[in-house]
C-alpha cells in the first residue's frame, strides 16, 4: 500500500469513476458517424480507466509522499501530476480554440527560449508551490474537461499540438500513453506494481506508429525497411504490426515493449527479442512521446522481469 494520512473512501473512488465515465459516454453530435463516435468513445473509456488507476495511487498519499523522487531526474511525484494536468489543459485548449493554442504555444516557447524536455522542466518548476490537494484537484478537473470536450468531436478532427498536428483519436491515445507512462513513474516512486491491462495495446500501437519520429528526433534518417512487431498481450492475445516474415522484428511481452517505447525501462532489463539491424537501432532510441529524446533509464536500474505481466 501507499503511505497515507487517510484512506480513500469507496464513495470517493466511485464518484471519480462515475464522473469520468459519464463524460466519456456523453452523446456525440448527430453529425458524427457511428464508427467515429464508437472509436473515440472506446478510447475515452480506456483513458478514463487509466486515469482511475493513477488517482487511486495518488488520493491516499500524505503531503510528504508527494515529494518522493521518481525515476525522472529532478522530478517528484508532484511534478508528474502537474505535468499531466498542464498538458491535459493544453490539449483541451487545442480542441476548443486552436488559434489561441498556437499563439500561446509560440509565446511560451519564445519566452522560455527552450523546447521539449527543458520546457517540461520549466513547467514543472512553475507549479511546485501548489499544495498536493490542489494538484490532485487540478488533475481531476483537467482530465474531466478534456474527456468532455473530446467526447463531442469526430475521431478524425485535426488538432494542433507542439509537434505535428494530430487527429482527435490520436490526441486521446497520446493522453492515455502519457497517463500510463507518468503513472509508471509514480508507481516506481511508491514501490507499487500495476497489473498489465489490454489498454496497453494503445500504448504499443503508438510506439509502433512513432518509429519514424524516433529516428527523426535523434537526427537520423528514417529507414526504408519495415519492422514486424509481435507482442503477447496480458490476456493471452497476440498483437501484431508490420509484414509477417520481415527480417527485422521485435517480439516479447506487450508490457515490456510499452516500457521500452516510453523509456521507462532500459532495453537490457526487458524480455524483448530484437532481430535485425533496423529493429535494433529503433529499439535503442524508441520514444512514443513528442519532443527531443530523453535520457531514459539506466541498465540495471530496475530488476529484469519484476513487472506484473
Amino acid at each position: 500500500m501507499w503511505p497515507s494520512s487517510r484512506t480513500t473512501t469507496h464513495t470517493e473512488r466511485r464518484t471519480d469513476r462515475d464522473r469520468f465515465h459519464r463524460l466519456a459516454r456523453a452523446p456525440h453530435d448527430r453529425s458524427v458517424s457511428d464508427r467515429s463516435a464508437g472509436l473515440l468513445a472506446g478510447l475515452l473509456d480506456d483513458l478514463v480507466a487509466e486515469a482511475e488507476v493513477l488517482t487511486g495511487m495518488l488520493a491516499p498519499l500524505d503531503d510528504a509522499a508527494w515529494e518522493r523522487p521518481t525515476p525522472a531526474p529532478g522530478w517528484a511525484i508532484r511534478d508528474q501530476v502537474s505535468h499531466l494536468a498542464y498538458f491535459d489543459d493544453a490539449a483541451t485548449l487545442a480542441a476548443t480554440d486552436p488559434g489561441r493554442f498556437r499563439a500561446e504555444t509560440a509565446a511560451l516557447t519564445g519566452r522560455l527560449d527552450t523546447r521539449g524536455a527543458a520546457l517540461a522542466d520549466q513547467i514543472a518548476g512553475q507549479h511546485r508551490q501548489l499544495p498536493p490537494a490542489e494538484l490532485l484537484d487540478w488533475l481531476r478537473r483537467a482530465r474531466t474537461e478534456y474527456v468532455r470536450v473530446l467526447g463531442g468531436l469526430d475521431a478524425r478532427t485535426r488538432l494542433p499540438w507542439y509537434g505535428p498536428g494530430m487527429s482527435a483519436a490520436s490526441s486521446v491515445t497520446a493522453r492515455l500513453m502519457e497517463t500510463w507512462a507518468h503513472g509508471q513513474d509514480v508507481a516506481d516512486a511508491l514501490g507499487v506494481r500495476r497489473p498489465a491491462t489490454a489498454r496497453l495495446r494503445h500504448v504499443a500501437h503508438l510506439g509502433v506508429a512513432t518509429l519514424g519520429f524516433s529516428f527523426i528526433h535523434n537526427g537520423r534518417g528514417v529507414p526504408a525497411a519495415t519492422v514486424r512487431v509481435d507482442l503477447a498481450g496480458p490476456d493471452g492475445e497476440t498483437w501484431s504490426w508490420g509484414p509477417p516474415g520481415a527480417p527485422d522484428s521485435v517480439t516479447g511481452p506487450a508490457l515490456d515493449f510499452c516500457l521500452a517505447v516510453t523509456q521507462r525501462r532500459h532495453l537490457d532489463d526487458l524480455g524483448l527479442t530484437v532481430t535485425g539491424p533496423v529493429a535494433a537501432e529503433w529499439m535503442s532510441i524508441a520514444q512514443a512521446f513528442a519532443g527531443p529524446p530523453g535520457p531514459g533509464r539506466r541498465p540495471g536500474q530496475f530488476p529484469q522481469h519484476q513487472e506484473n505481466r
